[in-house]
């Protein structure tokens, strides 16, 4: 069914050209009102009702979706063609942007994995005697409260609620299933005449609840307090932000969709091999501490995951996708823009990333400011601090002329700059940018000011995981490039190179490369490498006993990348028996060098040939010496019924 695109122009305050709209998107386009939120309501009714409605407006959502309920029809699509194009000082000129907005918003969403978690609300409030008792008084009748005291406070007369004396040692996990480690623990006695006594204090209490408020006013338990769902924490000497507590602690109380932000696919994983330390990079940006190892792989806590998706932006092998929205669905939307402003006849697109917060930005640069370009496209996404080097270079290969990611306060960085910089290395100078704007004027300024570099001419669609979509998108940027473009140190992609004069050929390298980048060759001493596989996780350097490797951050995009090379190779020693090769020479003659004659297994000619043989003519020549740690003498005869008769006889 074809959609109805119901359009308004805000009391005359925007232009919109419908017929360029609907040409390009495949929409079928109302007349343009006016009012459409107030006097005439009645034709958004019949619209809602006909149904597969867009609205082009987003600042009275909340009246059409209540309308739609009234109906009881469906609620309808939005689009801000209004804040994001329409109120600009280039709003006249905004018409390919509108268009290209449209058939975004017409992309269907998809679904978030997600799961369930369930609050019951017991409570933990921990901090001093004095702030925690009347907070726990106050909210033992919504939740079930165990009061920890941090200081010397005499505990309550009554049993209101539970309390507990000690040091809140260690919290862990996150709202629905916080596991405490508390030192120094005193419990209520709760029998006798007079006050309450307590226990003498022991270390090591574990407890579990539902949410924890902290009060203890020290460093927080947890890493990113504020992206810890259930965790709230305050000031105790601020009764404003104790009180906001209380509040917000009622509300996360019940069942609640959790978003499974991350997927990990352990075996793709190149943290660690047989004990050497490899790729570290999602465990040194985690803000939250939801990744820790696990073996040769990583584990992340899905409950204690913020997603940020860092982690996925920086992880080489892409063990871990992001899966809110998926990489995917944010090329397919960034295409479609791309696409359809230039169907509409744009030129030089340049893409504004941003997230809530910038929205709200632009929404107050529109009505008070300037508004954007009109060839500014923005696009929102839930963070922006996982919009990787993969979806950058694609946005350039898509047509997009430049990559602005505009930041809030809030915003992750560690892992976006280290993006920016990759992406920038590969693309070139002045076509991505991190926009670190707090006032909504400085960053309409910012955007008007910025000149992208030409678009391409020839638009491409780089498809695959993040490694293969940047690789695509870096040869449609870089046609001409004769050399590998050098890369940023810790690049996820590069060339191994080796020592010759050291390497010994032992292969270790290769038994340990997590992506098989370095190979072995099962008919010659050869140590061969695929550089389009390499993921610089650093296994190979670690594990060298000669120290013989070394790692090159670089990026091929010549087919000899996607070859196999060889890196070293040396002379196969023939057996001295059989006359077929096996081993190294050089390593052989070595060892013949420093054994023979000296060594007491290899003191005499014989002892020392065998070094010299293969692995089949080495097990001949002990079997049939005068040695031969294969006999075992003249098997023993099995005994019979009659050995057993003729025993009882003899006796």
């Amino acid at each position: 069914m074809v959609k109805t695109l119901v359009l308004c122009d805000c009391d005359g305050s925007q232009k919109i050209d419908a017929e360029r709209i609907a040409q390009t998107c495949g929409v079928t386009c109302s007349r343009v009102h006016s009012a459409l939120c107030t006097t005439q309501l009645q034709d958004a009714a019949r619209a809602i009702e006909a149904g597969e409605a867009v609205i082009a407006c987003a600042q009275e959502h909340v009246v059409f979706r209540e309308l739609a309920g009234d109906l009881g029809a469906e609620p309808p699509g939005f689009v801000d063609l209004r804040d994001r194009a329409g109120w600009s000082d280039e709003g006249a000129e905004a018409g390919p942007k509108m268009a290209a907005l449209v058939a975004e918003s017409l992309q269907p969403a998809p679904e978030v994995p997600a799961v369930d978690v369930v609050s019951e609300g017991t409570c933990l409030i921990a901090g001093p005697g004095a702030v925690v008792e009347p907070l726990a008084r106050r909210l033992s009748d919504a939740l079930s409260v165990t009061a920890l005291y941090t200081d010397d406070v005499e505990p309550p007369v009554d049993r209101d609620f539970d309390m507990v004396r000690g040091r809140l040692a260690r919290v862990s996990g996150a709202l629905g299933g916080f596991d405490i480690r508390i030192d120094a623990l005193q419990q209520v006695v709760p029998g006798g005449r007079g006050a309450f006594r307590l226990t003498d204090p022991r270390d090591g209490g574990r407890s579990r609840c539902d949410i924890v408020i902290d009060l203890t006013g020290g460093t927080p338990l947890v890493p990113a307090p504020e992206k810890r769902e259930g965790y709230l924490r305050a000031d105790p000497r601020d009764p404003l932000a104790v009180e906001r507590l209380a509040f917000e602690a009622t509300q996360v109380v019940g069942t609640f969709e959790k978003p499974l932000y991350v997927r990990l696919e352990e075996s793709l994983c190149a943290h660690s091999r047989a004990g050497q330390a490899g790729c570290s990079r999602c465990l040194d940006t985690c803000p939250t501490g939801a990744i820790a190892p696990a073996g040769d792989h990583v584990a992340i806590d899905s409950m204690v995951c913020a997603g940020c998706g860092g982690c996925a932006a920086l992880c080489p092998s892409t063990a871990i996708t992001y899966e809110a929205p998926p990489l995917t669905h944010v090329l397919q939307r960034m295409q479609v823009l791309a696409r359809s402003f230039r169907a509409a006849g744009g030129d030089n697109p340049r893409l504004l990333v941003h997230d809530a917060h910038g929205a709200e930005m632009i929404r107050l640069a529109a009505r008070f400011g300037r508004g954007l370009p009109a060839a500014v496209i923005p696009m929102e996404l839930p963070v922006v601090s996982g919009f990787g080097h993969a979806e950058m270079l694609a946005a350039l290969a898509h047509g997009f002329a430049s990559v602005s990611v505009l930041v809030a306060a809030a915003t992750e960085r560690d892992a976006l700059t280290r993006e920016l910089a990759l992406a920038e290395a590969i693309a070139g100078p002045g076509r991505v940018e991190m926009l670190d704007a707090t006032d909504p004027d400085a960053m309409s300024e910012a955007l008007f000011a910025a000149e992208a570099p030409p678009a391409l001419a020839e638009p491409v669609l780089p498809m695959g995981n993040r490694r293969q979509v940047a690789r695509l998108a870096a040869q449609a940027l870089n046609p001409d490039a004769a050399a590998p473009l050098p890369l940023p140190e810790g690049a996820p992609y590069g060339a191994a190179e080796v020592d010759t004069d050291a390497c010994t050929l032992c292969l270790a390298c290769v038994s340990l490369c997590p992506s098989g980048a370095l190979l072995d060759n099962p008919d010659r001493p050869q140590l061969r490498f695929q550089e389009d596989a390499c993921l610089q996780c650093g296994i190979c350097a670690a594990t060298c006993p000669e120290n013989a490797v070394t790692l090159i951050p670089r990026l091929d995009l010549s087919p000899e990348a996607l070859k196999q090379r060889v890196l070293n190779e040396e002379e196969p020693f023939a057996c001295v028996e059989c006359g077929r090769p096996f081993g190294v020479k050089s390593t052989i003659d070595r060892i013949m060098e420093k054994l023979a004659g000296t060594h007491p297994m290899f003191a005499t000619s014989a002892q020392a040939r065998m070094i010299q043989m293969c692995d089949d003519c080495r097990v001949q020549a002990q079997f049939h010496s005068e040695d031969n740690p294969f006999a075992v003498g003249e098997p023993r005869r099995p005994r019979t019924t009659e050995d057993y008769y003729s025993d009882r006889k003899d006796h």
